[in-house]
């Protein structure tokens, strides 16, 4: 069977990836933009504003909020160090009582508030999120510079989060073989897998773990 060809910015089956997080990574991403192959200029330079949202009690539910949009994903499994993700749930604001009782909060594996209307606005919700004890709303500035090495989909990252700023390099495919040789190409042999989810939380202080340098 023929390997997917990859393309930065569409949709593909689900992709597993290698991500870290710290202070610096310079020899990582000069060998990275050297190894690359041309890119679309669409994902030379990207920026966002997104807000994740933080459970105490959840580690396997990623969930995000970009332009007024809800992303939930999931986590599958790990392979040779390698995490899986698929999408669990899309939602735009304002989002439904019946969407946050079914699917939102038991996500986010904690206890579900008392909800008395029938949709919430963005800013209804993030309200709630405030006033649970086990939940934080964080906001994260991202610039994300792009690149295809190996025919995985890399990126090197500008990330602040709740205006702290850390560094970011991952490597994604549906071909477990391909990141681990861009692992091994870029410099990044023996360097932790950390998830935003973990990073957030170390950042924020949610769990007492240093990031990768």
């Amino acid at each position: 069977m023929s390997k997917e060809e990859l393309k930065i910015g569409e949709i593909s089956k689900p992709r597993f990836e290698f991500r870290t997080f710290g202070q610096c990574f310079k020899n990582a991403e000069k060998r990275m933009a050297r190894l690359s192959v041309p890119v679309p200029e669409k994902v030379w330079e990207r920026q966002s504003e997104e807000i994740y949202i933080m459970s105490r009690t959840n580690d396997i539910n990623n969930t995000k909020i970009r332009d007024g949009k809800m992303d939930i994903k999931t986590y599958v499994q790990t392979v040779s160090g390698l995490e899986q993700w698929n999408p669990l749930m899309k939602a735009e604001f304002p989002i439904t009582a019946e969407i946050l009782e079914k699917e939102v909060f038991p996500a986010f594996q904690v206890k579900m508030p008392k909800l008395t209307q029938t949709q919430y606005s963005f800013d209804e919700f993030i309200a709630m999120v405030d006033e649970h004890p086990d939940l934080q709303a964080v906001r994260v500035h991202k610039q994300r510079f792009g690149y295809m090495v190996n025919n995985t989909i890399c990126e090197v990252g500008n990330v602040l989060i709740n205006g702290a700023k850390v560094v970011t390099i991952n490597s994604e495919s549906t071909e477990v073989d391909d990141i681990l040789k861009t692992i091994r190409d870029i410099g990044l042999e023996g360097v932790e897998n950390i998830n935003y989810l973990q990073a957030i939380k170390r950042v924020i202080g949610m769990i007492n773990k240093p990031l990768a340098n």
